[in-house]
């Protein structure tokens, strides 16, 4: 699972080309050589998803091993670039968390951009590092995953047990056995103790 790039667009309602806000993007996974082509790709894409998608809505286009998932939030769009595998509901959880850190930190200074901005923004780096993983995007599919893993290891602790099942029967033998003889040994014990009374 990876992402390959982050972008934050001011959507115009007017159909002109979408405003950059930020941008970041990982194209170390690919040759030295296609990178910049890389770079300019994911813009001319990411501009023309974002111009495309209406406001208040999701969408999600496939190119190939990719998809760009794309949420614009009345005119404030997120779009992340991102392989076939990474899970739909958490790059929907990342691209929300990515528009109420930009409209934390910015406001509505946005509404005013009239031209691409390529002033860095921390925070989006940040985010396309941390949340490769996409537990880190998305709580109930971390917790999922803990629960996948838990329900292997207690079917790793049934499967040994079963598998020393006859030491357990051995042990349950022995148990009753235990029980057998200390019931013998309690009648004498409680004779001997109640003549420890009477003295």
């Amino acid at each position: 699972m990876k992402i390959t790039a982050l972008m934050v667009l001011k959507c115009n309602p007017e159909g002109s080309d979408p405003v950059i806000l930020a941008n970041a993007s990982d194209v170390s996974h690919f040759g030295y050589f296609q990178r910049s082509s890389v770079k300019e790709f994911i813009v001319f894409v990411g501009r023309t998803v974002a111009k495309r998608n209406p406001p208040g809505q999701r969408q999600s286009v496939q190119h190939e091993e990719y998809k760009v998932h794309s949420y614009n939030r009345n005119g404030l769009c997120a779009l992340g670039f991102m392989d076939d595998h990474y899970p739909v509901r958490s790059a929907f959880s990342l691209l929300n968390q990515v528009l109420d850190e930009y409209l934390k930190n910015f406001g509505e200074s946005w509404k005013t951009v009239q031209s691409d901005n390529a002033q860095p923004w921390p925070y989006l780096n940040e985010a396309l590092a941390k949340f490769q993983d996409p537990a880190e995007a998305d709580k109930l599919f971390k917790i999922q995953r803990e629960l996948d893993e838990t329900k292997i290891i207690l079917h790793k602790t049934i499967d040994s047990v079963l598998e020393r099942g006859e030491k357990l029967d051995s042990l349950v033998e022995k148990s009753s056995d235990l029980s057998a003889a200390s019931q013998m040994f309690y009648k004498p014990a409680k004779k001997t103790n109640s003549y420890c009374t009477i003295l």
